[in-house]
């Protein structure tokens, strides 16, 4: 056979690899797209679930009446496309991990297989529970913080002071200086809400990567548990980072991630025992070997002079 033969047949495998590549480009494509067009029809409804908490801070504070603007004639489109890139990629996500799991099946065993599937399950669970968590009980918080600062019941009254002509320039008159109000745009309340989803759903998939992580060997319980004082203060800065310099906000935030990381050293310590009573079964050590380490230790301690 000659070289030229050789490289033939070392190619031909390569081929087919990126033409079923590029198939499974197409089809994830193809499913992002109806994805972002059906989000698009209703966008408007899921941008009203969005807004929802910053509609109820609002009359809890006493505007009987929320409203938000927006200041160019591109916006409120552009707004619901982002809404559509979104959620059309939530939509799209499970035919989009379907082809990247056909794609990538056939170069795993069967063992890996087993072993990573559940994680692409559990994956986008935890992000919807993230998500919810910051949808429910972390934005709400949020806006009454920010909006605390302002009088936002005058908004009400200069909104109708404006409609009845009462005032030409629409506001209301003060003797205490100027009177400053809350006038929410739409694309910038958006952003807020999107911010506090995204990084509560990617802080969520701790647990799943740490574990994977165990699995593949790369961390170990042990070693989580050593760096946890460290952890302490990166989640800290964490939340620090992320959520309003609110201290309740940011409380939550931490216990919620430290509680993941403990779950998480959990989880790998699971996965650890697992994993040696699968090799102690398959013979590749024993309980003498680990009786025999536990012996030179102790031999180890003899040895040593006494003080």
């Amino acid at each position: 056979m000659s070289g030229q033969d050789e490289i033939d047949k070392s190619s031909a495998p390569l081929i087919e690899h990126l033409a079923e590549l590029r198939t499974c480009l197409i089809r994830a494509v193809i499913a992002f797209v109806i994805g972002i067009v059906l989000a698009f029809a209703v966008a408007e409804p899921i941008l009203q679930f969005l807004l929802a908490p910053i509609e109820e801070t609002l009359r809890d504070l006493g505007d009987p009446s929320p409203t938000m603007q927006y200041t160019s004639p591109q916006e409120y489109l552009f707004t619901l496309f982002r809404i559509s890139m979104v959620f059309g990629f939530a939509l799209a996500f499970p035919v989009i991990s379907y082809q990247l799991w056909r794609f990538v099946a056939p170069g795993l065993y069967r063992a890996e297989k087993n072993a990573f599937l559940p994680f692409l399950i559990a994956s986008p669970v935890m992000f919807l529970l993230g998500a919810s968590f910051a949808h429910f009980v972390v934005t709400p918080l949020a806006m009454a913080f920010f909006l605390g600062f302002v009088d936002v019941s005058s908004v009400f009254a200069t909104l109708l002071q404006s409609a009845t002509g009462a005032d030409a320039l629409g506001v209301p008159e003060t003797d205490s200086g100027i009177s400053i109000t809350f006038f929410g745009k739409v694309n910038e309340s958006l952003d807020i809400t999107l911010k506090f989803i995204i990084a509560f759903g990617l802080c969520f998939q701790l647990p799943v990567l740490l574990t994977l992580m165990g699995k593949a060997g790369l961390v170990s319980a042990e070693g989580l548990g050593s760096v946890r004082k460290y952890a302490v203060v990166g989640i800290l800065l964490l939340a620090a980072l992320v959520t309003p310099p609110d201290v309740i906000t940011q409380l939550i935030l931490f216990t919620v991630v430290y509680g993941l990381y403990e779950v998480s050293i959990f989880l790998v310590a699971r996965v650890e025992k697992k994993r040696d009573a699968k090799l102690r079964e398959e013979g590749y050590f024993d309980d003498e070997d680990e009786f025999d380490d536990d012996l030179d230790d102790d031999d180890e301690d003899l040895d040593k002079p006494k003080e």
